[in-house]
């Protein structure tokens, strides 16, 4: 998973970027349930930041259930996905969507054109299922 992590100078605050590219990954099935995640050392060095950076991306993971931190045992990909909480769910639907727009114009790159391209592949998924 390492590998997949990448820092862009789009004005994304690194460890946002770094829990949007994770929660990607468990998305996309790249780590899976039970996975025990890179230590936060090993992301430290890899993408070259601050180990508290790193911490905080983590840190907001386990926040939002994606993994869980056991001391001295490392970070795991949550085996269950979280529960819903819808007003929580809502809220951060609109982040992720607020956070696309911005980072979509930074590209620029049209943003309607994005939520298109997410619900093609989004499709596309499913039928290949």
């Amino acid at each position: 998973m390492l590998d997949t992590l990448h820092i862009e100078p789009s004005g994304v605050p690194i460890y946002v970027q770094i829990r949007d590219q994770v929660l990607s990954a468990i998305g996309a099935g790249i780590i899976g349930p039970g996975e025990k995640m890179p230590t936060m050392r090993q992301v430290a060095v890899a993408l070259r930041i601050d180990l508290n950076t790193v911490r905080h991306a983590y840190d907001a993971l386990a926040r939002t259930g994606a993994i869980t931190v056991q001391p001295a045992r490392g970070s795991f990909v949550s085996n269950h996905p979280p529960p819903v909480d819808l007003s929580a769910s809502a809220e951060r639907i609109d982040d992720l969507a607020h956070r696309m727009i911005a980072s979509a114009r930074a590209a620029a790159v049209d943003p309607t054109e994005v939520a298109r391209r997410i619900i093609f592949i989004e499709q596309q998924k499913e039928d290949h299922r």
